[in-house]
This record gives C-alpha cells, structure tokens and sequence, in this order.
C-alpha cells in the first residue's frame, strides 16, 4: 500500500455559514440580505456571517464597527446557541446512522471515518452526498463535504466547493494537492506561522516539503515534524469520537464600557453559569482557569491560574475568575470584554457537587 494511504476514508462535514444560515432559514425577511451574527453596529464582534456578508469582506472575529463600516447595510442579529445546539444535535443524529466514528470539531462541523459504513456504501462520495441530502431535507441547511484518506486533506477538500457541495482528494492526488497548495491555505497554519514561512522562502507546500525534519524541528519546535507530514499529504491521525475537547469558555462584549469592579464581578458570574452549564452537558471539568481583559482601546490582557484539583462548580469557578481579575484592579481603563475559559480538561467525577469540599487553590 502507498506510504501516503492506509486505506481510511474520512469525510470532513461542514455546514455553510451555519448561524447565519439558521438566522436565514429561521427569518424570511433576512434571505438574501448581509447578515451578521453577534455584536451591534456599535460594538462586540461578529460570530459568524453569511455569504452575502462575507462579499463585502466581513468575516468573524471581526470588529462590528469594522464589519459595518465594510458592509454599511449589514443586519446585526443576537445569536441564538440554544437553537443552534439543538440543530448540531439533530446533523449528529444523521452522523451516527452512518458511522460511530464521529468527531465533532464544532457545533458546525466534524470529521467523520466511513471505511466500514453502517450501510455498507462503498463510495465515501456517495455517503458524503447522502448525509448532505439528508442535512438539506431534514434543516432546510445546506453542508459542504470533503473526502479523502486522511482528516487533514478531508478537510482541505470541504473548501474546495462551498457552499453546498464536495470534493474529493484521493490517494493518487494527495501529494500533488498539497505542493500547489500555497502554506498560508494549510489548516492549523496560522497567519504568524505563515508570515514566518513565507521569510524563510516557504510559500508553498512544494517549498515545506524540500525541508528536512531537522530543519522544519529547527525553526518551527515539534511542530516541524507535524508540517513536515502534511507537506507530503500523510496524517494518520484517528477520528476520535470521544475526544476531550482542551478547553471551554465564553466572553461577552459589554455595550458599555465596565469600570466598577462590583459591574465585572457580576458580568464573571454569568459567564461561569454558562460554562459550567456547557462542563455539566458534556460531563467534564478542568484545572486551569483563565480571565480575558479586553480594555476600551482594545489592548488585551490574559492571567490564568491552575490549581492541585478539579474544578467543581459554577461558584469555585467564578471565584478563581474574580481572584484573577482583582490583579489587575484598578482598571487602567473601562473594559468592554471580559471571558473566562476552563482548561486542563476531563471527565468530571460522579457524585453531588455539595459532597465535595469547595477548593479556591
């Protein structure tokens, strides 16, 4: 067999501007108009935007001022996670009559290993086709597929034809795929990394692919090895159903700006509820807790703490985020972003939170 294939066929799904696509659905008079998930026309930051947004350049994670100033009749619409959940939920349904190896990446997307499928379909094309049809029929959404040997060019391929459609990359076009492909377009290829590749003369995965190991472990740490793999098309990495997502978190951009220190302690206890919300769904906890600050002229700071054992609720959380944010009081000016995120994640121990002694460090 070909050192580049070992015989897997993944599919990597992907849901087409899927917040702003359920906004759409949800909403006749936003059809075919620039949507923006999340933020205002005056403040916070896009979450997710639709295609007609995205013509104008408006991306997420962008600024909403900037979003707006891009696209002056860009439509703001508070987002709606419940919904979206509950959607994501649905999408994974139809997964699993396919195959028990899902790995949810998001609530948009996943990867998914179809060799043995429960249909015996013998074509990952067809059965990337079918659980699009299915998606379409049963949300009204439309998803994108790619298919391929391995998770990383599975993924490479599901941008190939968006929206609403797939593409293939088998075996024989792998490494060819990826030396036309410029580096800045690999996934888990950051801007940085890219920019740092680009001085070092690499500018395409042909380039990376000249490198030796030694060279890329040199510039680039362990990554290098990683870099190294895909420039010739090679990831063996698993589809991991049951793989322990490294952190979760929420953030809220205030519509004005915080400067009391009581205002942000309150703000922190909404943002734990949530998370711990989402740690209880999933059945996980963490160690490691982290404050984002964001002030009013952007300038962005982080402090985090670990500490000897898991976390067990809403309330400990908070208060490691609060203890945190008492660091940096007095605010050298109003804060209009706050987040918290749990990290050094696992799965959580049985057993009523109130039997366990409450742990600050």
């Amino acid at each position: 067999m070909d050192s580049h294939d070992d015989g897997r066929k993944i599919i990597h799904v992907d849901m087409d501007a899927f917040y702003a696509s359920v906004e759409q659905r949800d909403n006749p008079s936003l059809r075919g108009k620039p949507v923006a998930v999340g933020g205002s026309a005056a403040r916070g930051v896009v979450a997710a935007a639709s295609y007609e947004a995205r013509v104008f350049g408006v991306r997420s994670a962008m600024a909403s001022v900037t979003a707006k100033r891009r696209c002056p009749d860009l439509v703001f619409v508070k987002p709606r996670f419940d919904v979206y959940r509950e959607i994501s939920n649905q999408i994974r349904s139809i997964f699993a009559e396919y195959t028990d190896l899902v790995e949810p990446l998001s609530l948009d997307e996943a990867y998914l290993d179809v060799t043995v499928n429960k249909k015996g379909i013998e074509l990952a094309s067809t059965v990337a086709l079918e659980i699009r049809n299915r998606i379409r029929a049963e949300t009204g959404l439309n998803a994108s597929a790619g298919i391929s040997y391995n998770k990383f060019l599975a993924k490479m391929a599901s941008d190939l034809n968006k929206p609403n459609g797939q593409a293939v990359i088998p075996p024989s076009m792998g490494p060819a795929f990826v030396a036309d492909l410029a580096v800045k377009k690999f996934h888990g290829v950051g801007p940085a990394t890219a920019e740092r590749m680009e001085r070092l003369g690499i500018r395409t995965g042909r380039d990376l692919c000249d490198k030796s190991i030694a060279y890329l472990e040199e510039m680039f740490g362990k990554s290098g090895r990683w870099y190294h793999r895909i420039s010739r098309g090679i990831d063996f990495r698993p589809v991991e159903p049951n793989r322990v997502r490294k952190s979760i978190g929420a953030e809220d951009t205030f519509d004005e700006d915080i400067h009391e220190l009581e205002k942000a302690d309150a703000e922190l206890a909404k943002l734990a509820s949530k998370i711990w919300k989402g740690c209880e769904g999933k059945g996980i906890t963490g160690r490691t807790v982290t404050l984002k600050v964001k002030y009013s002229d952007f300038r962005q700071i982080t402090r985090s703490r670990t500490v000897n054992r898991r976390i067990e609720g809403a309330l400990e959380l908070q208060l490691h985020a609060a203890d945190l944010l008492r660091a940096v009081h007095p605010f050298e000016r109003g804060i209009r972003l706050l987040g918290i995120s749990l990290s050094g994640l696992s799965v959580a121990e049985a057993g009523p939170a109130e039997d366990r002694q409450l742990s600050l460090w």
